[in-house]
Formats: structure tokens, C-alpha cells, sequence
């Protein structure tokens, strides 16, 4: 058994979830000092058949044959996910200590003020799998290095349908209102 084993993993062509690039993430209203993003591979694709099969290998060459019971995966699989987009995925979640690296198709740098990359799009990444085992038992983990922005896809950010529907042109006479679609008996402040 060896420690820490570490492979290069490049993703193609997969969509991108719950991305925190720009700023480190923030789990249940802490700051995770990390930067984060999931990545879905089509488990039918050649990507993910070898997907599952790296992270074992990688797990086997670190705590040995059998692996113990008690490690824990960056891998997910999709279908016991209940997020939209994940039903047929592998979801691999990826973090950093240092903002990484984001490109668009012409490996120029992107900023959030472009505007490019979002929960959905289509990307290249650039992750580090390792093994880890330290206080917080053995694992499995993935580096996040860099990610290429490849096409749009389907945005995973909720929408409450058309929202520019609940608004009318104005003009300057326009004043405050207030409008209301409930009836005032309904109402738990009458």
C-alpha cells in the first residue's frame, strides 16, 4: 500500500454544477477557505466507464485490496442525486485552496465579469485525483486545476418562470402600488 497517489484526470465536453470559481464556496454559512465545482460525465461515454475504474485503482493502490469500507469518494453517482441534469451522470466534485485557472475556447483568461461560465455550460477540466488518509479517515479526492469553457448548455440555475412578465413598461408618472392576486380573508396579517 502506498500513500497519497495522485493522477492527472482531463474531462472533455462534460456540463458543469454547482461551480464557486470566483469566490470560495460557502457550506451552510461558513466559508470553506475552498474553490469548487462538479463536473457530470455521461456514464455510457468512454469517459465514464474509465471514470469509476481510475477512482478504484486509485483507491486500491493506496489502502489496498479489498478497499476498506469506510472511504470516502469525490465520485457520486447521478441517479442518487435528486439535482436536475444528474439522472445517467457520474458527478465528480473537485476543490482548491487557489482560485483556479479559467479559460474560454481560446485559452484566454475569463473573469466573472464575463460572464461565460455558469451552472450547465459545457467545459474542459483539469483535476488531480489523489488518495488521502489523515484525521479525517481515508478518501479519495480531486484537485481542481483549471477548467475551458467549451459551449452552452442548459442552465441548472432555478428560474420561477418568466419573471419580466410581472412588470409593465413605466413611465415617469408611475407611482408606488402595491398588487395583489389573494383575496384579504386570505391573508395572515388582516
Amino acid at each position: 500500500m502506498a500513500d497519497n497517489i495522485r493522477k492527472k484526470l482531463v474531462l472533455q465536453n462534460v456540463r458543469l454544477s454547482f461551480p464557486s470559481l470566483w469566490q470560495t464556496e460557502t457550506y451552510k454559512g461558513n466559508d470553506t477557505g475552498k474553490y469548487v465545482a462538479s463536473f457530470l460525465v455521461d456514464k455510457t461515454t468512454d469517459a465514464g466507464k474509465a471514470l469509476p475504474k481510475m477512482i478504484t485503482e486509485v483507491a486500491e493502490q493506496a489502502f489496498g485490496k479489498p478497499i476498506p469500507k469506510k472511504v470516502e469518494y469525490c465520485l457520486k453517482d447521478g441517479d442518487q442525486q435528486e439535482y436536475d441534469g444528474y439522472a445517467g451522470m457520474w458527478a465528480i466534485k473537485a476543490n482548491t485552496k487557489y482560485r483556479p485557472t479559467v479559460i474560454d475556447r481560446q485559452k484566454r483568461p475569463v473573469t466573472e465579469e464575463d460572464d461565460l461560465i455558469y451552472p450547465g455550460c459545457y467545459v474542459n477540466a483539469s483535476l488531480e485525483v489523489y488518495s488521502y488518509d489523515g484525521q479525517y479517515g481515508k478518501r479519495v479526492g480531486c484537485s481542481l486545476n483549471a477548467i475551458q469553457f467549451v459551449r452552452d448548455g442548459e442552465s441548472f440555475v432555478a428560474s420561477s418562470g418568466d419573471s419580466l412578465s410581472d412588470f409593465d413598461v413605466l413611465d415617469e408618472a408611475s407611482s408606488a402600488s402595491v398588487t395583489d392576486d389573494f383575496d384579504d380573508d386570505d391573508s395572515p396579517f388582516a
